[in-house]
């Protein structure tokens, strides 16, 4: 599959906990949760300063060497542990080939990294991030308390969360493929990310990271849970997600986390300036959209409806400023190419969008 080379944005810092949430926990948490919240916030917004600095920095210099690609794609996995500091990538605990630890974190981390490796190129034939043998660095144990995981254009971050309001970010293997998949958006698509382009870029991390866990589990559409960040919430939290793609809007509805913002059609599009205008809470209307085709076509979601929106991602039409109804419309046009025009397939796509009121 050809990628976007030329579309590819300058990296950035994409996090699985969307900052209105923890804005929230800073207006209506304890004081303990309040502290965390606020230096999550702090921490997140620190890293994309220095990221451009870093990128530069770390960048290969021209006419340096280039590792080969392996004749035989396979994963190249190394965790690290930031040991509560917040340097990365931190101390070497794992590395591809060895046995267990005992941590779970780094064991989380490594098997994640590995069924997001495997996904991509078992279905898609795609040999890692940039299709081009990318070793997967995770370093886990980052800062105190950090309530968020994220990926930088380099490697996977965890924290370990409060504790008494997020669990450990290793724990679902959809936040991995998520955040692994905004690496996938960077090298194909290079999607803007800040208002339905945005949006967008974070919907396509949501399908294909559920889709991971799917393939894991070797679910069938009508199977899956469709709930992004499945057993994240702590304890007595009132919700069973950060996000439900079947369902927007209703993953969680708790004093302190506040309600879930995502809308479920165009007619409740947020028009707002906090999270780069809603990146991560109108993505709720594309997200269901997958779902509705995925579930009108049957069987494994990463088969059908996976594959037209894998074709898209990397389709050339697809440009970084695309907007929800330009994207709808290249769904559809892929799923008429790959199952046949009129088709049951394609047909489903077009209702889904159509449902969620975007075509």
């Amino acid at each position: 599959m050809c990628n976007h080379v030329g579309h590819r944005r300058a990296p950035s810092i994409y996090c699985i906990l969307p900052p209105h949430m923890l804005k929230e926990i800073a207006k209506n948490g304890t004081p303990a949760q309040r502290s965390v919240a606020i230096d999550t916030l702090a921490t997140d917004h620190s890293f994309r300063q220095i990221r451009s600095v870093q990128s530069v920095l770390l960048a290969p210099k021209r006419g340096s060497a280039v590792a080969p690609v392996p004749a035989v794609p396979s994963a190249h996995r190394t965790i690290y542990t930031a040991n509560q500091t917040e340097t990365l990538p931190g101390t070497l605990v794992r590395s591809e080939g060895n046995p267990k630890s005992s941590d779970i974190s780094v064991d989380e981390a490594y098997d994640g990294l590995g069924s997001t490796f495997e996904f991509y190129l078992e279905i898609f034939h795609r040999n890692s991030i940039d299709d081009a043998g990318m070793p997967l660095i995770g370093s886990v144990h980052y800062g105190q308390q950090y309530d968020n995981a994220f990926w930088n254009s380099q490697q996977m971050v965890f924290g370990d969360g409060d504790g008494t309001l997020f669990n450990r970010f290793t724990i679902a293997l959809e936040v991995i493929g998520h955040e692994l998949t905004h690496g996938v958006t960077e090298h194909a698509a290079g999607l803007l990310y800040s208002g339905q382009p945005g949006a967008l870029n974070e919907s396509v991390s949501d399908v294909f990271g559920s889709l991971i866990k799917q393939y894991t589990l070797k679910q069938t559409a009508d199977k899956a849970d469709w709930l992004i960040g499945a057993g994240l919430l702590a304890s007595g939290v009132k919700g069973v997600a950060l996000r439900s793609m079947k369902e927007p809007g209703t993953a969680y509805d708790d004093p302190v986390l506040g309600k879930d913002p995502q809308p479920a059609e165009m007619s409740q599009y947020v028009n707002t300036a906090q999270d780069n205008h809603g990146v991560h809470i109108n993505s709720g209307i594309p997200n269901r959209a997958f779902c509705l085709a995925a579930l009108d076509i049957g069987g494994h979601a990463w088969d059908k409806a996976g594959r037209v929106w894998y074709e898209t991602l990397n389709d050339s039409h697809l440009k970084p400023n695309t907007n929800f109804k330009s994207f709808a419309t290249l769904t559809v046009s892929n799923a008429n190419r790959l199952y046949g025009s009129g088709s049951a397939e394609a047909k489903a796509v077009g209702t889904a969008w159509k449902t969620v009121g975007v075509l």
